[in-house]
């Protein structure tokens, strides 16, 4: 049974029916997903972070293995009440997958420990993935929950609940402009959220508005070499070069952009790695602890950027990091030579 319409899911997540042995929360947004997988939990077991009551489990202990998903099941909680298994699968792989749907048909049949609550959280599965096949096929005992992109109304209502609990509000045009610069993911806009309620006072009954809320984003500074960074590897050979520029007449060094540079390279090597390993590329993205703002054209680059395109840039990196530290080097030469001659190469690659 599916669970489409966010009214049935909520009510679902807050009041789940004691029939239901089985629970797919899936989705693009991993926080959305999570958020509601913790409420979830929390309404399953009295205990739901007591190991003796709630078995973890992630995709690599079924790799190592197979079994382990049904024996979880099958065992009763040592502690009484209800048990809880929860299986996160952080990829996509047709393995784990696969394993997860068998185990929720047979926990649906009455296989396994009839008390026993079966909890998996998912990506974004296709239509063609068994796990969700199962799980919305089930004509009862499993419900299949989507997870969708916040939306504006539903941004909106987040913000308003947060700042209420603090005692604080925003007129309606504050609201809408601070709504429209909130990433899609959901937890990333919470911590947006706690960081405005930071600015305005907790519990000090303040209420911003538009003026007041530009201050606010403006306080946010802008990282010149992160922004040069991100565009050399990205091909935007002009750009690369203005930030840099502006990020010397803010007081950056050479040496610190040769080193911005090739933490951006280590980023692309990194998600490299991941992808190759079975992880998604926005999971990978966000594993190398890619900046929401910054998450598409990173995502674009690693199109292109491939370990052995990498490793012909790397060498450059060190040498430029080495001619930097010489005495008397011009080390903002250094540093926008390198950023030209990666955004050269980016080129080259198709972007």
């Amino acid at each position: 049974m599916i669970l489409s319409k966010r009214a049935d899911a909520e009510r679902f997540l807050t009041s789940p029916p004691p029939d239901i042995r089985a629970a797919l929360i899936y989705g693009r947004d991993r926080s959305g997903v999570r958020e509601r997988a913790d409420a979830l939990a929390a309404r399953t077991t009295a205990r739901p972070d007591d190991p003796f009551d709630v078995a973890l489990l992630t995709e690599t202990d079924l790799d190592n293995d197979p079994a382990r998903l049904a024996d979880e099941l099958t065992a009763i909680s040592m502690m009484g009440g209800r048990r809880l298994v929860r299986l996160r699968l952080t990829g996509e792989r047709a393995g784990p997958d696969k394993a997860a749907a068998e185990a929720l048909t047979a926990h649906v049949e009455g296989r396994f420990n009839p008390e026993a609550f079966l909890l998996v959280e998912a990506g974004a599965l296709d239509r063609a993935s068994p796990l969700r096949k199962a799980a919305e096929g089930a004509k009862s005992g499993a419900v299949a929950i989507p997870v969708y992109e916040d939306e504006a109304g539903d941004l909106v209502r987040m913000v308003r609940e947060a700042l209420t609990a603090d005692r604080l509000s925003l007129s309606n045009d504050a609201l809408q402009l601070f709504v429209s610069r909130l990433p899609k993911e959901r937890a990333v806009a919470r911590q947006e959220i706690e960081r405005l309620a930071l600015y305005l006072g907790p519990g000090s009954g303040a209420s911003a508005d538009e003026g007041a809320l530009r201050d606010f984003l403006g306080v946010e500074p802008e990282s010149s070499l992160a922004d040069a960074a991100l565009d050399a590897f990205g091909g935007r050979t002009a750009d690369a070069y203005a930030q840099l520029r502006r990020a010397r007449a803010e007081g950056e060094s050479g040496p610190a952009a040769v080193r911005m540079l090739g933490l951006h390279l280590q980023k692309l090597r990194r998600a490299a790695v991941l992808t190759g390993s079975g992880a998604g590329a926005q999971e990978a993205a966000k594993a190398c602890g890619v900046f929401w703002k910054q998450e598409r054209e990173f995502l674009r680059q690693m199109t292109r950027w491939t370990l052995s395109a990498l490793d012909v840039v790397q060498p450059e990196v060190l040498e430029a990091d080495r001619a930097c530290k010489s005495s008397g080097a011009p080390d903002h030469l250094i540093a926008e030579r390198l950023a030209l001659a990666i955004a050269a190469r980016a080129r080259r690659l198709g972007l």
